[in-house]
């Protein structure tokens, strides 16, 4: 696999990734729960995804070659790319206007 289709996978992961918490009422869209999710479960949701989208990020890195060191720069970065990817989901999920039953219950 070329190294521009490894970047591909990892983006178009990510947006995904960071959009997941908020569309669906599931735990990591898995395990069902009962009257919904809170901001903070889904916040929290979206740190855990962060790490698992930088682990296939770092498999595919691997996968490539000799690893680069990153120093704490680089994860303030991605941190802020993954927050600004989940976006449009949390615009859906708390500031679109949706109809009668619109909290998916």
């Amino acid at each position: 696999m070329s190294q521009t289709i490894s970047i591909w996978i990892v983006i178009v992961v990510a947006l995904v990734a960071a959009n997941l918490p908020f569309v669906n009422q599931r735990l990591l869209a898995v395990v069902p729960m009962a009257g919904g999710k809170s901001l903070a479960i889904r916040l929290a949701e979206l740190v855990v995804l962060y790490f698992v989208v930088g682990g296939l990020g770092l498999l595919l890195e691997t996968r490539a070659g000799q690893i680069a060191p990153q120093k704490w720069e680089f994860y303030a970065v991605t941190a802020a790319l993954f927050i600004v990817l989940a976006f449009p989901g949390f615009i859906w999920r708390f500031l679109w206007k949706h109809g009668k039953n619109s909290d998916g219950r």
